[in-house]
């Protein structure tokens, strides 16, 4: 079992780059698939999701080159080998259940893909994906198969464009219903969609591609279909998660940091909460330096939100940080209804939080009538001290590390593969900014259970029922 050993109390200093985004590159890979010309990439991510999305895309018939430490990629895909996706790839990242999309267009055979994975932090429907791809002509099924379910597709008659309006700007069923529409016959316009920068990145790459595709203000999205398609390179966007975790953890340290990379654009609304709080930063032309600029004042009031809110992946480094600011701040999580429980882990290491099933905001949620803990008050500033910590999930786990960090002793935090997921390079770029940090192999141990709140029952009803329906209730956001 892989550790990381981190010794708090040391601002972090320096300069880091910021990866290409994971939620972009795992998503162009799969787009890649609707033709059988070549596609270059540029500042590819050396993570693991990418890693489990080429082995994915490899199985069908892909091609792949990757230069890792170059971050380049050139993968072509001249047929397909299969359009079953084996089930080992179920639970791995959310990434197959975007295959029927993609694939719909360019096979006559079933394309039979896992059930949908990732971090457990809420209910992952698939229900926007399967109704979006029906109404453009898709006949979609869900069995159980073994131990898990699987859905096979087809679209034998083709598919054909038409209006799509989702109930939620989803981003996982805009990409699915995206896809789709590139391949079918007429327009297909879609309401709603979500407009998240990894959503325009998509875009873009589609257009080099050969879609006719554009972006209305209004999150509307129109697909003309075609079948002619042309070579692309293309240069991934440098990923506005990391680069905000990099950010937020050098103000709450009381340090300094240079986030290559880091896009103005795409982090209006976390820059915006940072100066609430008192944080420093600078826009530069080829990055953001955030810095520490005295003492961080709370009394905050922030939601999450899809784009071009607050992002649901910047509120967890968020609450460290306001465990350092003097006061109370109220956090209100609108797009996960299950993204609190590694708060339990913080209050174990001297965090002031409470959690609060109410909506506590401007707004109530889709959760409000519901029994979930969305909503926490955070009271600063409270010292913090080491703990052993077994990560739950990706972005819990960088907060992990950041409350590491600030902690008073030497924390132990094992489970890194969730961080490896989308951390390219987490401990070098750690040593890199000084911070005391060691990863280690060491022996498997019992460590304290996380929380009862981070074991989450992935299936809302028992198997046996789901296996009577044509689909089971979950829902990719």
């Amino acid at each position: 079992m892989e550790i990381l050993k981190i010794k708090g109390g040391t601002p972090l200093k320096g300069h880091v780059k910021a990866a290409g985004a994971k939620n972009a590159m795992t998503k162009l890979l799969v787009a890649s698939l609707l033709s059988d010309k070549k596609c270059r990439f540029y500042n590819v991510p050396n993570i693991g999701d990418v890693a489990v999305t080429v082995d994915l895309c490899k199985e069908i018939g892909m091609d792949v080159q990757w230069d890792r430490a170059n971050g380049v990629m050139e993968v072509i895909t001249k047929e397909l080998k299969t359009s079953y996706i084996p089930q080992r790839f179920s639970g791995a990242n959310r990434i197959p259940i975007l295959m029927i999309g993609a694939l719909l267009g360019r096979t006559e055979e079933d394309i039979i893909v896992p059930t949908v994975g990732g971090c457990n932090i809420g209910m992952r429907l698939v229900d926007f994906h399967i109704a979006a791809l029906e109404k453009l002509g898709a006949v979609i099924e869900y069995r159980g198969m073994k131990r898990e379910g699987a859905y096979f597709a087809h679209a034998h008659n083709g598919l054909k464009g038409t209006l799509v309006h989702l109930p939620f700007p989803s981003v996982g069923a805009t990409e699915n219903t995206i896809l789709a529409a590139v391949t079918a016959r007429g327009l297909t316009t879609i309401k709603n969609a979500a407009i998240e920068p990894e959503i325009v990145e998509l875009i873009l790459f589609l257009q080099k591609l050969g879609a006719i595709i554009t972006l209305d203000v209004d999150r509307t999205i129109h697909i003309q279909g075609t079948r002619r398609f042309y070579e692309v390179e293309h240069t991934v966007i440098p990923d506005r998660i990391e680069a905000a975790s990099w950010g937020i953890a050098a103000i709450s340290s009381k340090g300094r940091v240079f986030v290559e990379g880091a896009q103005h654009q795409n982090m209006i609304t976390l820059l915006n909460k940072l100066r609430e709080v008192g944080g420093g930063f600078e826009i530069k032309s080829n990055g953001i330096e955030f810095y520490y600029d005295g003492p961080l004042q709370g009394g905050l009031h922030l939601e999450t939100d899809v784009h071009p809110g607050f992002m649901t992946d910047w509120q967890q480094p968020f609450v460290v940080l306001l465990t350092q600011a003097t006061g109370s701040s109220v956090v209100h999580e609108t797009v996960y209804e299950n993204r609190f429980g590694y708060t339990e882990v913080l209050k174990e290491m001297g965090a002031d939080i409470t959690l609060f099933r109410q909506c506590l905001g401007g707004k109530e949620c889709r959760f409000a009538s519901q029994s979930f803990c969305h909503s926490i008050i955070v009271k600063g500033n409270t010292p913090l001290v080491a703990k052993d910590i077994s990560v739950p999930d990706l972005r819990a786990g960088f907060a992990y590390v950041m409350a590491a960090i600030l902690a008073k002793g030497t924390s132990v935090i094992s489970g890194l593969h969730f961080l490896d997921r989308g951390y390219g390079e987490l401990f070098q770029k750690l040593g890199s900014l000084g911070v005391d940090v060691t990863r280690t192999t060491e022996k498997e141990k019992t460590l304290q259970p996380v929380s009862k709140g981070e074991e989450v029952a992935v299936l809302a009803k028992p198997i046996k029922e789901l296996k009577k329906k044509k689909l089971p209730v979950l829902q990719t956001i």
